[in-house]
């Protein structure tokens, strides 16, 4: 009997993808990148552990939709990365794929030519070539882990991942989690409350058994030790901010409460700023105060920063499409990434080195 009219009755049609083996076959890891992927991995794993009195700043495009824009903005945050190189741990935001609460453009993998195209191979392929050009400069990685089967293409890649506030509370996505080789950063829900990132936090840093598909591309059962490199990342929700000092008290006691360790990364975007980018320097701004105050639980920053200001909606026309401009959420321009970090290295130089021994 034909089950025809019972299986896959709203599939309109499936191609075969090239496996995570064949992409990296075509193209490679070098020596060079790998150490420059496990060298980063230790330094942000050092600076979870207070090892490294360093923070670390995750910034860039809000999304990567022009790889010719991103290399350049990648060459110009390699010098910077070395000038603040003694206080800030530069991390490139290089976010492939896009969450949506109804419809959009998905990201370069999923749609790399912007058209409805939907291109995924080659669109891996693309993500991979960039990831590899900027490890070759000398900046590590990261991303935001969305879809489940994207790790293994991808991932030998990253330094640093993060799990966006829509798929905090994602059963699928903290199993994930447990088993990347990176630290992994939790974002709170989008009502700004604490709860769903820590039950996160609890359960990445125990086993799992989940599907998967392995290098070659075979649907395989995974098992996974843990990771216990996740830690929380403020970024606002709908109830406002929740950088200020009295919401990261909060959050030091929601970690202490759940016993995890008192790790905090501060998103400088999203409901951070009001969802208006250019507010960006005042969060990172506030955020120093409180370290020069005390705080010894912010760890890392994440900042949306581009070539240019703004944002920009995909034109029919892709020739219309601005140079260096996001088409995604507004994110400061170079200019003023530059001066944010400069005046942040110079304000905790002397302080960071003696903050894990107060």
């Amino acid at each position: 009997m034909s089950n025809t009219a019972v299986h896959n009755i709203n599939v309109a049609s499936q191609d075969v993808l090239i496996t995570p083996e064949q992409l990296k076959s075509a193209l490679p890891l070098s020596e060079a990148a790998q150490r420059m992927v496990t060298g980063s991995r230790q330094t942000i794993w050092d600076i979870l552990d207070r090892k490294d009195p360093r923070l670390f700043v995750v910034v860039g495009p809000c999304s990567i939709h022009d790889t010719a824009a991103a290399i350049d903005y990648a060459k110009r945050l390699r010098e910077l990365a070395d000038e603040v190189s003694d206080t800030l741990y530069i991390v490139m935001r290089v976010y492939f794929e896009k969450p949506r609460t109804t419809v959009g453009w998905k990201g370069l993998i999923n749609d790399p030519h912007l058209d409805d195209s939907f291109k995924i191979e080659e669109g891996l392929h693309i993500g991979r070539r960039l990831l590899l050009d900027i490890l070759e400069l000398g900046l590590p990685t990261s991303t935001e882990a969305l879809d489940p089967i994207s790790p293994q293409y991808l991932q030998d890649l990253i330094s640093w991942s993060a799990i966006g506030a829509r798929t905090t509370e994602s059963q699928t996505h903290r199993e994930m989690a447990s088993g990347l080789s990176c630290a992994v950063g939790f974002k709170n829900g989008t009502d700004g409350g604490l709860t769903v990132a820590t039950n996160a936090l609890n359960s990445v840093a125990k086993p799992h058994r989940f599907l998967g598909i392995n290098h070659e591309g075979q649907v395989s059962v995974y098992t996974t030790k843990g990771n216990r490199y996740g830690h929380v990342v403020l970024r606002g929700g709908s109830a406002g901010p929740n950088y200020d000092s009295v919401h990261v008290k909060l959050c030091e006691d929601a970690l202490a409460k759940a016993k995890v360790p008192q790790n905090i990364m501060v998103d400088c975007s999203h409901a951070n700023s009001n969802k208006q980018p250019e507010l960006q320097p005042l969060v990172v701004e506030d955020v120093t105060h409180q370290i020069l105050e005390g705080n010894r639980s912010i760890v890392g920053l994440m900042i949306e920063s581009n070539l240019k200001a703004g944002n920009q909606s995909i034109p029919e026309n892709l020739a219309d499409l601005e140079y260096g401009v996001s088409v995604t959420d507004g994110c400061i321009d170079w200019d003023t990434t530059a001066k944010t970090l400069r005046d942040m290295r110079a304000k905790l130089k002397d302080v960071l080195p003696g903050r894990n021994s107060q």
